[in-house]
């Protein structure tokens, strides 16, 4: 496994991260991460990403500072979060001002419906791609992809809140894993 050879290599390989996956930043992070750069393998990058979660704030601005801190510290932590947001706040002032004059004109409304339908299969799809990695959760893969599908279900279908479900699945998750894992 490699490592980024300094702090402004955090910085710029977040940058390259954040531009490219605008809407869908976790499957662009795994492809980076793990394939790309090899700065991780499968197994670190989703239990990295499942601490990411449950913290406050945005998952992927988490990880990212994770991942800085893993290696350089405080130093990579505040280079890796200045990639991931300095250049996409740039481009989303310069998409806000935009918007102002093109937000009321149909192809922009179609547009946004159809980079929000590309945002979904992204997260579908580095769901599915992340699968293989729970053969080693201690929960196994059944009862992770049931805790899965539960979230889902309570989510999407039955409209309850997202903190209820956390707090619930999330906890209960953890319970069951540490009752698992006890000697």
């Amino acid at each position: 496994m490699s490592r980024p050879a300094s702090p402004g290599a955090l910085f710029f390989a977040f940058t390259r991260l954040a531009l490219q996956g605008f809407g869908g930043v976790l499957a662009v992070a795994q492809r980076e991460l793990v394939e790309r750069l090899g700065w991780m393998n499968q197994e670190e990058f989703v239990e990295t990403l499942a601490i990411a979660q449950v913290l406050p704030g945005p998952n992927v601005v988490n990880l990212s500072m994770m991942v800085g801190d893993r290696f350089f510290g405080v130093r990579g932590a505040v280079a890796a979060l200045g990639g991931m947001l300095a250049a996409p706040a740039l481009v989303v002032l310069v998409l806000a001002a935009a918007f102002q004059h093109l937000g009321g004109h149909p192809v922009a409304v179609d547009a946004l419906r159809g980079m929000g339908a590309v945002a979904a299969g992204l997260i579908v799809a580095t769901g599915i791609k992340l699968l293989p990695a729970l053969h080693t959760s201690p929960l196994g893969r059944l009862q992770a992809v049931a805790l899965a599908l539960t979230a889902f279900v309570l989510i999407a279908w039955l409209r309850w809140p997202l903190i209820t479900v956390l707090t619930l699945l999330g906890g209960g998750g953890i319970a069951l894993a540490w009752w698992k894992l006890r000697p």
